[in-house]
């Protein structure tokens, strides 16, 4: 169970740095470069038949997971049927002895009452039965009949004895089945239990390699209209025989902003920090104070290969947070 445990917590780790690695691609893709946004979704695709393969796998896993649990828990099912019916003859031998313990007292004491009849209280004088008879067949009878009633009761002793000493036989040969069975059980129950755990287990590392792949799916379409929009605006850029006169100051401008992450040290030389934006300095010049709503306060502190034209790149301390940013169409206000 730990070492599942373990392996889910160490595919939940890499799952987690898997799609930091790819935020971190993307956001370096920088969003007006048609090459780089291409790149980056082949990767994804690439990155995407993988997981197919290791869904592939997980399932066939899990089939065979499915089946092995299937037959575990037909075996326990078993084994109880087995137990409770070993239980049932268990309690009918111990409450059959307990009839054979109250019988064999019974028998015990009508022993112990003929015998004191013959021999305790007096012997029987043969004499006197045959003068209180009123024939020698009756005399005989009589004296016969003590006698055969002395080794019907002697037999009748014996054979409760023999019933009790089988009975407890029994009682042990069942208690030694019930124990053993009871180990069967628990060892079944536990094989049961690690398969529904593995299945589990394999179940959600499934969902999780789906997921990505549904992540990396959306990516992919996003890159590729990223991409096509990039390459529209660049052959407008091109087509343009006069770049755009930079804004004076004090003046609003609509520009096209995208979020970054990238840590290090800017075309300026000062290192990325918040409110550091990348521009065209043609357009806008380089230590140019602005307001971006949903932004704040930056400066244009950076530049880039792929910013080119009425366009911005805001720096954010997470690509999470510059995925989220996404593409706007704002207007800022330059100071």
């Amino acid at each position: 169970m730990r070492a599942g445990s373990t392996g889910s917590r160490t595919r939940l780790a890499a799952t987690g740095a898997f799609l930091t690695v790819a935020l971190l691609l993307s956001a370096g893709a920088r969003a007006d470069d048609p090459g780089a946004l291409r790149g980056e979704a082949e990767r994804l695709r690439d990155a995407n038949a993988g997981l197919a393969t290791q869904a592939q796998q997980a399932l066939l896993d899990l089939y065979s997971l499915e089946s092995r649990l299937g037959r575990a828990e037909r075996r326990l099912a078993g084994l109880r049927d087995r137990q409770a019916d070993v239980e049932r003859r268990a309690d009918s031998a111990r409450a059959q002895l307990e009839i054979a313990r109250g019988d064999l007292r019974v028998a015990e004491r009508q022993l112990a009452a003929r015998l004191q009849t013959l021999y305790v209280e007096g012997e029987v004088d043969p004499l006197a039965v045959l003068l209180g008879a009123e024939s020698l067949d009756e005399a005989l009878d009589a004296l016969d009949g003590l006698g055969r009633l002395a080794t019907q009761d002697s037999s009748i002793v014996a054979q409760v004895r023999t019933a009790r000493r089988a009975l407890q036989a029994s009682v042990r040969e069942l208690a030694e089945r019930r124990a053993e069975l009871r180990a069967l059980v628990a060892d079944a129950q536990a094989t049961r239990d690690a398969l529904a755990a593995a299945r589990a287990e394999r179940a959600s590392y499934l969902a999780s390699l789906r997921g990505r792949q549904a992540f990396n799916s959306a990516r992919i379409a996003d890159l590729l209209a990223q991409a096509a929009a990039a390459q529209g605006r660049a052959a407008e850029i091109e087509s343009s025989p006069v770049p755009a006169p930079a804004p004076a100051k004090g003046k609003r401008m609509t520009v096209s902003s995208t979020g970054y992450c990238l840590v290090g040290t800017t075309s300026t030389g000062v290192p990325t920090s918040w409110g550091v934006i990348a521009v065209d300095p043609s357009v806008i010049p380089l230590g140019t104070k602005m307001s971006v709503p949903g932004y704040g306060e930056g400066v244009a502190a950076d530049t880039g290969s792929a910013v080119q034209g009425a366009m911005i790149d805001l720096w954010f301390p997470s690509c999470e947070q510059a995925v989220g940013w996404g593409r706007r169409v704002l207007t800022i206000t330059l100071h």
